[in-house]
């Protein structure tokens, strides 16, 4: 039975490198953020942060804290019908438990932790879409009270924890594919 593993943690954690790990080995990728990101394009907004957390907010007004989970269930549907699937973005409660529910024993949730301060040390000198200090707390917080973030993270299946190097990281996944089978 193929699987599709959502990799859930607070932004900075390595969910999209560890989500690379996944597609290195011939998964498909599902990217929650790609919504928000071709919503904006499609309104001519800048892709920022600042905008990027007005569209999710706003995409969950309109289709409820389930919403991304809504828009990309045919997507993940069509692919896990053709192999194993990884869910980089998963976000809120509500998303888990429509996916959880459409999809049962095949999903399978991997939290990415890391401590607060690495993560925002890694954030300050990423290539892509940089974040201060203060933009990390301000994420942080929007995303824990208003996306109910915490959630999926609390329930995952399996943790890895990510404070090291990202050969270590890559050990953490080795481990977890012998564990997934």
């Amino acid at each position: 039975m193929n699987k599709a593993v959502a990799v859930v943690g607070m932004c900075g954690s390595g969910k999209s490198v560890l989500c690379n790990y996944f597609c290195e080995l011939g998964w498909d990728k599902v990217y929650f953020g790609g919504v928000t990101v071709s919503q904006l394009i499609k309104q001519g907004q800048e892709v920022n942060e600042q905008n990027e957390r007005a569209m999710r907010e706003s995409l969950r007004q309109k289709y409820g804290m389930g919403a991304f989970a809504i828009l990309l269930k045919e997507e993940i549907a069509q692919k896990l019908e053709k192999g194993n699937v990884v869910l980089d973005g998963l976000y809120s409660w509500a998303e888990y438990k429509i996916l959880k529910e459409m999809f049962g024993d095949q999903l399978v949730v991997v939290a990415v932790v890391t401590n607060c301060a690495i993560r925002k040390q890694r954030l300050a000198t990423r290539a892509f879409r940089p974040l201060t200090a203060e933009q990390v707390d301000s994420r942080d917080t929007a995303e824990l009270e208003n996306l109910d973030k915490g959630g999926p993270i609390a329930k995952a299946d399996y943790f890895i924890l990510n404070n090291g190097t990202e050969s270590e990281l890559k050990q953490q996944f080795d481990e977890l594919m012998s564990q997934l089978g």
